[in-house]
């Protein structure tokens, strides 16, 4: 009886904030006010006096442009913590945004989402920067089954259901049944390695430098895994020439970009095959069925479910808003984390056995 009053005092005057810490992007849930911040996972540094400048959107905006003495970082890499300070003080930053929508006495309770495989090491740094940025009580969970929960699969009935969710660092593919995960595979090709294919071939073929913005901008107009008959996309950019040293415009088509990305597609329609693979002829069954769920931003690269659906004989279903389904996914965990707690990798201060 105490603990369930004390529970409701906490309720009152705390918040309940999700995390989808990501290495490209950082989303923030809010109970009660949904998904509250979408940022870039970057932080600008005054090299000088050790102070940050800026995080987020705004450093996003510094990026190639700052002066000698501001560093732009981006402090996860391969979505694990590779600089543990400036992680700190960006989940700082973001706590204290997300508290400010609805200001309460407590310090809040808090649900990371982490991609799957990562050790117990690199999922304590996660605990130690989300206590340190000021959590109360700290849950983690692995992105593809908070994706899940997001996307309101059925994950705690006995029934199979498969996600694949790309992000900037990693993709994380999985099956999941039962309350846990069957079958993974975490892999370093995502959204991130994507936008570096697309500038390196730039700079093979055209010899003309382009930097990650522009990358990113490519691939998110002409960027696709399959060619569509009768389709043709193009874009003008514009870039440095390597032998000149002056700008110089190209024209780029979608064919182009699929050159550049190929290698990288085929090595996650691979990674898929291999889960398949590997997953038990019952719940291959519900998943031949009821599908593969795409997240995640790369789930938005044009025909890659189509693609998936020819190579695998599959159906292949885009989530609605694939980008949120992880931080929705902690936010539903929030709502009732009794009901999730068999879902978590660590509880506080407690690894749980995965």
């Amino acid at each position: 009886m105490f603990d369930q009053l004390i529970q409701k005092m906490y309720k009152r005057f705390s918040n309940d904030i999700g995390i989808d810490l990501g290495t490209a992007n950082t989303l923030v849930y809010v109970r009660g006010h949904g998904i509250v911040i979408d940022e870039p996972s970057i932080v600008a540094m005054n090299k000088k006096t050790k102070r940050i400048v800026a995080v987020g959107a705004e450093a996003k905006r510094m990026l190639g442009r700052t002066p000698g003495h501001i560093e732009a970082i981006r402090p996860l890499v391969d979505g694990v913590i590779s600089d543990f300070e400036i992680t700190e003080e960006m989940l700082s930053y973001l706590i204290n945004k997300a508290e400010k929508v609805s200001p309460k006495l407590l310090r809040p309770r808090v649900v990371v989402g982490v991609p799957s495989g990562i050790t117990n090491v690199e999922t304590r740094a996660v605990y130690d920067a989300a206590k340190s940025a000021g959590a109360r009580e700290i849950y983690i969970i692995e992105e593809p089954m908070a994706a899940a929960i997001g996307i309101r699969l059925p994950v705690h009935d006995p029934v199979g259901s498969m996600v694949i969710d790309i992000g900037g660092g990693t993709t994380d593919i999985a099956v999941v049944s039962l309350g846990g995960i069957v079958q993974s595979k975490n892999l370093k090709v995502a959204g991130d390695r994507i936008s570096n294919d697309i500038m390196q071939y730039i700079r093979n073929e055209f010899k003309i430098l382009i930097g990650d913005k522009t990358a990113e901008y490519i691939k998110t107009e002409i960027g696709s895994a399959r060619a569509v008959p009768g389709e043709i996309l193009e874009l003008e950019i514009k870039g440095r020439d390597l032998v000149s040293g002056l700008p110089r415009e190209i024209l780029l088509t979608d064919a182009d970009i699929r050159e550049a990305i190929g290698d990288s597609i085929r090595a996650l329609v691979d990674a898929a095959k291999e889960v398949v693979e590997t997953t038990p002829p019952e719940i291959l069954s519900d998943i031949v069925r009821r599908g593969i769920f795409l997240t995640g931003g790369g789930a938005l690269i044009r025909g890659l479910d189509v693609l998936l659906h020819e190579e695998l004989n599959i159906p292949v279903h885009v989530a609605n808003d694939p980008l949120s389904a992880v931080a929705r996914g902690a936010g539903i965990i929030l709502e009732n984390v009794d009901m999730y707690r068999d879902v978590l990798v660590q509880e506080n201060d407690h690894v749980l056995p995965r």
